[in-house]
């Protein structure tokens, strides 16, 4: 199974758009709240993320599977919406997402993302890749957000030369 992970286009943000969705309902049954961004976010909102933010996207025999978004500000990648496809979950496509964003930015000293303290398949994966908590956000009485960031190798390496 080949992923071919490339920059999104604007043709693909209504498929990457329901693929989000499709994706974040298995996160707004974990927290029992179907009031989350990512449920709620229209083409429109998206089109205008398309401007300011990297979406890159994978795909599998012509069929987006994953997609992940970033963007730099002051030396740090923001990193967020990383989806797979439920059927190909489990089989390193979300690392590979997350690699990409990655290396995008591979000039920003440090990544930061962030995810719900319930979803224990994300954690485990940024936690795998290299990133640590270094804040959580008590959002209401369900839900906590857990920060978590990583520091560029890359980009230390290069300071030590």
């Amino acid at each position: 199974m080949q992923v071919v992970i490339s920059q999104a286009s604007q043709n693909d943000l209504e498929i990457i758009l329901q693929l989000q969705k499709d994706c974040y309902m298995t996160e707004a049954e974990i927290y029992n709240d179907y009031s989350i961004q990512p449920l709620l976010q229209d083409l429109g909102s998206l089109q205008n993320e398309f401007k300011n933010t990297t979406i890159l996207k994978g795909v599998i025999h012509g069929e987006i599977v994953g997609s992940v978004r970033g963007f730099a500000k002051n030396g740090t990648s923001y990193i967020g919406k990383l989806i797979v496809k439920r059927d190909f979950q489990n089989k390193g496509i979300g690392r590979m997402l997350l690699d990409s964003i990655e290396s995008t930015f591979n000039d920003c000293n440090r990544f930061e993302l962030f995810t719900g303290f319930k979803s224990d398949k994300n954690l485990y994966l940024y936690n795998k890749q290299g990133y640590r908590e270094f804040r959580r956000q008590v959002i209401n009485e369900n839900f906590t957000m857990v920060y978590m960031e990583k520091v560029n190798q890359i980009t230390i390496d290069k300071h030590k030369k």
